[in-house]
Formats: C-alpha cells, sequence, structure tokens
C-alpha cells in the first residue's frame, strides 16, 4: 500500500478506535440506546470505508499484477481471494 493511503486508513482506524472507546463511555454512563446505537453504525459505516480503501488498493495492486503476470494458479488465487471477500461480506448481512 503506498505511503499516502497506508496513512490515511491508519488515521481512520485510529479515528475508529477513538469512536469505540466514545461507545464504552457511554454504555458506562448508560446513556440513552438511540444515541449508542446511532455511533455503533458510524463506526460501522468508517470501518466499511477503511474496507472499501483496502480492497481498493488491492484491486489497483495485487489483483493488477496477478493479472498482468504469467502464472494462470495465481491469477486464479487472487481472484478467489476477491471473491470470497464479497461471499463473506453478503453473508454477514
Amino acid at each position: 500500500m503506498e505511503h499516502h493511503n497506508h496513512t490515511n486508513v491508519v488515521n481512520r482506524l485510529k479515528s475508529v478506535s477513538g469512536h469505540i472507546n466514545g461507545i464504552i463511555t457511554m454504555l458506562e454512563e448508560d446513556r440513552y440506546c438511540i444515541d449508542i446505537i446511532k455511533q455503533i453504525q458510524a463506526t460501522q459505516a468508517a470501518l466499511a470505508r477503511v474496507s472499501e480503501l483496502i480492497l481498493e488498493n488491492h484491486l489497483d495492486t495485487c489483483l493488477t499484477t496477478a493479472i498482468r503476470g504469467d502464472d494462470p494458479n495465481e491469477r486464479e488465487r487472487v481472484l478467489a481471494e476477491v471473491m470470497e471477500v464479497f461471499r463473506t461480506e453478503h453473508r454477514t448481512k
């Protein structure tokens, strides 16, 4: 992952970590349930964006390299990995 993207992803994850700590505090303080749920949803959206950025990078680098390469087994392996990510995501929804 190129440095700029890496830094962006790390910063986003640090922000998510702060959100999670905030959710824990909200629970400890017995805050209003709907407010807690809204924070959880915001955190999930932020994590989804991080996942998208990492996948985009993977498609631009690893997948592209495998497709342009001479090893058909490597192409199939990398494509299967991407498909499995999508299958897993759809099973969790």
